[in-house]
């Protein structure tokens, strides 16, 4: 599984959903692409920052699926790296306009981008987890609503998720 992202806050819920994922999934295969350049991303025919389909294959694999976060709208991405091999399998979470004044984190729940959500879109695409998929997905649905009703309640996210860090180590296996 790839996760990739592009973005200040969807990388932060990607990482922590890759945390997420190999916590519960100690045997799970990842690995995190965070793009800077998002022009990067097109063909090298189409940009002159584009890659070529080999650099792109080394950093999405040719057949692996892959989950998005990104700060914008999902079709951009999907036409951005339209021309490249298999793009089909890019899964793409991002920007949907919902929201309001609410919490940081309560928003990108609204937008469907949280770490668990993430997790679950993940979690829906790797066959070999699909045995263990559906209670994980239904404890990623309760850790929604939990942050949701935190949020409405108390004017804050939980301090699991703000003072949540990237603490290192590698995710690539």
């Amino acid at each position: 599984m790839i996760l990739a992202a592009a973005g200040d806050v969807p990388t932060m819920e990607i990482l922590a959903a890759a945390e997420w994922l190999r916590h519960n999934l100690p045997d799970i295969s990842l690995r995190v692409v965070n793009v800077i350049d998002l022009m990067a991303l097109f063909p090298h025919e189409e940009h002159p920052h584009g890659m070529n389909e080999s650099h792109f294959v080394e950093l999405f694999t040719a057949d692996r699926p892959v989950v998005f976060a990104f700060h914008g709208y999902q079709r951009a991405i999907h036409e951005i790296i339209h021309g490249h091999v298999n793009t089909h399998r890019f899964h793409v979470r991002g920007f949907i306009e919902q929201g309001t004044t609410t919490t940081p984190f309560n928003m990108v729940v609204l937008n469907g981008m949280s770490r668990y959500h993430l997790c679950i879109e993940a979690l829906r695409r790797i066959e070999r987890f699909q045995p263990q998929a559906e209670s994980l997905i239904q404890e990623l649905e309760t850790l929604i609503a939990d942050s949701i009703d935190y949020a409405r309640l108390h004017f804050e996210d939980p301090a699991a998720i703000a003072d949540w860090a990237w603490l290192g180590g590698a995710i690539r296996a």
